[in-house]
């Protein structure tokens, strides 16, 4: 049996991966700035990680949410403290596409409607629902293209004011940076004025966390740079360090019911020792405050260079808009630099290193680049 050839595959077999470092079955080494698409976020193979692993697996590795697993409690007390969150409750599941699936799930319930509206660039994932958030024709199928979703362009209120207004709409869902879409920041304004019209229209607004949180930006979550709380909260990606594991954080005014939403696996032991690692981790070390300092001194430093066109990001979640086509610099960045990286559309570098990453490390990748570009 072969696999389902539908990856895009670069010839490197990692074998052992430490802090921000990967090295491949031929014993070369590798300074990741991807991450694994913002997965690894505490540093592959950190101690504290898979000591709790371990001691877990020793333990009971599963069982099913039919049953009291002290370890979720523990989570969401640790997690309303650490992001500011305390008075939300907490779903978990399993992956972002998942935490997503059921944001707009709740949110649909909660209000009796049946709309979403969603915003251009976006990237939401590829379950069946989530991909119908995502503005990419080529990955949606026709099963997919049925749900009712609007989209609108980023920044635009009187758009998504327009949808609003007929009363149909249950939730408005937009990504705290849209990650796939470009390292597109919504304005600080923009952010605040989407959630007074939610307020206004009787919409849930779903932030979407999955990539721009868990101090991926210098603040817990991208979107409290405004200063809102949005209605539901999405998250994946970072939550385990590569754990499989997403979750949801649901404001007070939601009202729970049994089985309205449910999941085989989300929560499970091993999940949930993970998790609680990654915030102790995040906490111990101050990746947060780590994450501003380190991206800002990218931000800083990159070279000046015609074919770029803008450099964006906050803390750790950085763009590299080119004038030109990307592949031949990010190709020779990892064979030639040995340092992975990732893309946005065919013109954009994107950076999205674990959030221990160092100014020793970053200046590494700066005179890479500069190298490369020279």
């Amino acid at each position: 049996m072969e696999l389902f050839d539908v990856y895009s595959l670069f010839d490197v077999v990692p074998v052992k991966a430490s802090g921000c470092r990967i090295w491949d079955d031929k014993g070369s080494c590798y300074l990741d700035l991807y991450g694994g698409h913002a997965v690894i976020s505490i540093g592959h193979s950190h101690p504290a990680y898979i000591e709790a692993l371990t001691e877990q697996v020793n333990k009971i590795g599963f069982y099913s949410n039919s049953v009291v697993n002290p370890l979720q409690q523990e989570l969401a007390g640790k997690l309303g403290d650490i992001s500011g969150y305390g008075d939300y409750t907490l779903f978990l599941d399993n992956s972002g596409a998942e935490s997503n699936e059921n944001a707009v799930k709740l949110a649909s319930f909660h209000t009796g409607k049946d709309r979403v509206i969603a915003f251009r660039k976006s990237f939401h994932g590829r379950t069946s629902g989530a991909v119908a958030l995502t503005d990419n024709p080529a990955i949606v199928s026709p099963f997919n293209s049925h749900h009712k979703v609007s989209f609108c362009e980023l920044g635009d209120l009187a758009a998504v004011e327009k949808e609003l207004s007929g009363g149909d709409v249950a939730a408005v869902i937009i990504e705290g940076i849209q990650g796939c879409g470009g390292i597109n920041i919504p304005s600080d304004g923009f952010l605040r004025a989407l959630s007074d019209l939610c307020d206004r229209y009787s919409a849930v607004l779903i932030l979407d966390e999955v990539q721009s949180g868990y101090g991926r930006t210098g603040k817990f979550f991208a979107h409290q740079w405004a200063g809102i709380r949005p209605g539901i909260i999405t998250m994946g990606k970072g939550i385990a360090n590569g754990f499989p594991c997403g979750g949801i954080l649901i404001s007070p005014e939601f009202k729970a019911v049994k089985g309205m939403l449910g999941t085989t696996f989300g929560g499970n032991y091993l999940a949930m020792a993970a998790a609680l690692s990654v915030l102790d981790v995040i906490s111990g070390e101050n990746l947060l405050q780590n994450a501003r300092e380190v991206g800002a001194h990218i931000l800083d430093n990159i070279p000046a260079d015609f074919r770029i066109k803008e450099v964006r990001g906050r803390g750790l979640m950085i763009g590299l808009e080119f004038n030109t086509e990307v592949a031949s610099i990010r190709k020779s960045l990892l064979f030639d630099k040995h340092i992975f990286t990732g893309v946005a559309g065919k013109n954009m570098i994107r950076l999205l290193p674990p959030l221990c990453l160092s100014k020793e490390e970053a200046d590494t990748f700066l005179n890479a680049f500069k190298e490369v570009l020279s």
